[in-house]
């Protein structure tokens, strides 16, 4: 029996340390390659197999991963079709690029997720973790089994042995400081992460009905750690409902939520793209909802920060991606510029608009139904993209105070009659706090308008870009104005005070509130309105809001102080009595009533509450 030695086809002899260096970050990437490899070994075999060119049953093709603490090693073993001699020496002893100083500059731009498999260097991923890798190969042709072995320098045996089994067993001797791969839980976690819908099955040790068993080495049962077959593989009209909850619940044990509904993607020109990408129920912070679609090629996971594959809003869904197009080692500059990426991104946006649509067309009732739900996620992606609010337009709904749902069209022909203004610009009124601002809502309510909620996170952005393609169109806040105000018609109202009673009255109220905070107007209204109002300005409350969630100039609004409008209503009978008290009762009177208005703005608090509450006790 003869042993070769060579020296692995390099043009440097310290490979193996910059790969050390430059892959660190992601070292627990190998063990994705390596059972990556033994993989497509066995999905290699089986297709020769159909050829006729494998020869007899290929049997089990279970591939195996084990542990052995006291020898230090961590083992891949496939039956797939193996390698002969000179197979090894040309897929193993040499490493596909021309020089150490190419291969350097390359790595400066390149993300060190993406090295691996760019460089062919998936096999050599595993010296990150192991200072020595035997490999153990026999071939499905009738050659001489071979053992390849290095110890982390560019030197290697390859001898050949007695191996009568068909595949390859790839055997790390685990350095020092990456211990941490010879746990069992470390192990299991990551084949779990990355490995856990392989078309092959992978056997990670075995399964116990009882300790007493495992201590026995009775096992049940292999522990088969993935499931090949999974739901996004199969075609649609093979699947059931409960079929795809099922596969919810898998991907996500932890979320006791069912999934609203659900988009099976099956494409195959001209890219090819599966997948199946959840609604799930969104909460009003939408960020803790991102980052759950996981992204695989071929089934194997490569990762689950899907942000150029799929647009920035569709990142609230879940789900699964899988694209051979996608290569497994992916940097961001590589998705950002590449053709097929930018197509998969606007098929999958139009097969989300598009089932949508298809929702509110065939059962509108349960489309309001999940309305609050999804009405988060189809705000945030009209905004971010001009195609899907074009598809989108026509399903984006308003809820109104009254729990009745109109598609914008539908609000506008419902509120033009009563809701235009004397310059013929349409009001619409909303509210984004039905509890704080009831008295308003009531109020506005009185004369006949429609309030529409509009209580989410992204909801100034989304009223921006509406009034900016709706010429004429204008939304207010219905605490923004006294109601009279909210819709300016042409019809006026006189005041019952003087020009000199009006003056004194202001200067009562300027002498008494806090001037520097507070905009003093005197206007005739109703004597059924409010004796006083509060109202904030529409455009400085809406790019300060704007601000606090990150849009808008922070030299501009974010560090401003919002004044406060104080309506003095000079037709209301309180005011006119104001004028003839004496002036300690004219004080205690207008800070009662101006901290009324506060409370009706939740904005009466701290020790400003507790002096109202005992002057309400006193005046009582």
């Amino acid at each position: 029996m003869s042993i070769e030695t060579g020296k692995i086809n390099v043009q440097t002899e310290n490979i193996f340390p910059i790969i050390k260096k430059f892959l660190y970050s992601d070292h627990e990437i190998f063990l994705r390659e390596l059972v990556s490899n033994a993989v497509d070994a066995t999905k290699k075999l089986q297709g020769l197999a159909q050829l006729g060119e494998a020869k007899g049953d290929i049997g089990d093709l279970t591939i195996q991963i084990s542990i052995d603490k006291e020898k230090n090693t961590l083992t891949i073993a496939d039956k797939g079709l193996g390698m002969t001699a000179d197979e090894v020496k040309k897929y193993i002893n040499q490493i596909a690029f021309s020089s150490a100083g190419e291969f350097v500059e390359k790595l400066k731009n390149t993300d060190s997720n993406a090295i691996i498999g760019h460089f062919g260097l998936g096999f050599y991923s595993a010296f990150m973790v192991a200072e020595k890798v035997e490999i153990f190969t026999k071939s499905y042709k009738d050659e001489p089994a071979v053992k390849w072995t290095c110890d982390g320098s560019t030197e290697f045996t390859l001898e050949e042995i007695e191996k009568t089994d068909r595949g390859s067993e790839i055997v790390l001797y685990i350095a020092d400081d990456s211990k941490e791969f010879l746990e069992e839980h470390r192990i299991k976690t990551l084949l779990n992460k990355y490995c856990k819908f392989l078309p092959i099955p992978i056997q990670f040790g075995d399964k116990y009905q009882s300790d007493e068993d495992k201590k026995a080495e009775k096992p049940v049962e292999a522990n088969i750690i993935n499931n090949p077959n999974p739901v996004w593989t199969k075609t649609p009209a093979s699947l059931t409902d409960e079929d795809y909850k099922n596969f919810y619940r898998e991907l996500y044990p932890m979320n006791f939520d069912e999934p609203l509904f659900w988009i099976h993607l099956n494409v195959d020109y001209p890219f090819n793209l599966t997948g199946i990408l959840y609604f799930p129920k969104l909460k009003k912070n939408f960020e803790v909802q991102k980052d759950k679609i996981q992204l695989y090629s071929n089934q194997v996971f490569v990762t689950d920060n899907v942000g150029e594959i799929v647009p920035e809003y569709l990142t609230l869904l879940h789900g699964v991606i899988d694209s051979p197009d996608i290569p497994l080692n992916v940097s961001r500059s590589y998705l950002q510029s590449d053709g097929n990426v930018k197509k998969i991104n606007q098929h999958i946006s139009k097969k989300v608009s598009d089932k949508l649509q298809e929702i509110f067309k065939n059962d509108r009732p349960q489309f309001e139904d999940k309305w609050n739900d999804i009405g988060l996620f189809v705000k945030y992606g009209m905004i971010s993209d001009e195609k899907f609010y074009e598809r989108s337009n026509g399903f984006a709904l308003f809820q109104t105070t009254e729990k009745a749902f109109y598609t914008f069209d539908e609000l506008k022909e419902k509120i033009t009659p009563n809701q235009t203004d004397k310059d013929g610009n349409l009001i619409v009124l909303y509210t984004s706090d039905d509890e704080e601002q009831h008295s308003y809502i009531h109020q506005a309510k009185e004369y006949g308008y429609e309030i529409v909620k509009l209580d989410t996170m992204i909801d100034n952005h989304f009223i921006q870009q509406l009034e900016s393609k709706n010429e004429k169109v204008q939304f207010k806040r219905v605490d923004a104005d006294i109601v009279s105000n909210l819709i300016a018609k042409d019809a006026a109202i006189e005041s019952v005070l003087s020009k000199e009673q009006e003056e004194k009255l202001k200067i009562l109220f300027e002498n008494t509130v806090e001037k520097n905070k507070v905009d003093i107007e005197l206007k005739p209204l109703s004597p059924t309105d409010a004796p006083i109002v509060i109202t904030r300005n529409e455009f400085m409350r809406r790019m300060q809001e704007m601000q606090k969630m990150g849009g808008g100039s922070p030299f501009m609004f974010g560090n401003m102080e919002e004044k406060i409008n104080l309506v003095v209503n000079t037709n209301h009978p309180i005011n006119t009595k104001l004028l003839e008290e004496d002036a300690a009762h004219q004080e205690k009177h207008i800070k009662q009533l101006y901290d009324l208005a506060l409370l009706s703005q939740n904005m009466l608090k701290g020790e400003a509450l507790t002096k109202f509450v005992q002057r309400s006790f006193e005046l009582i």
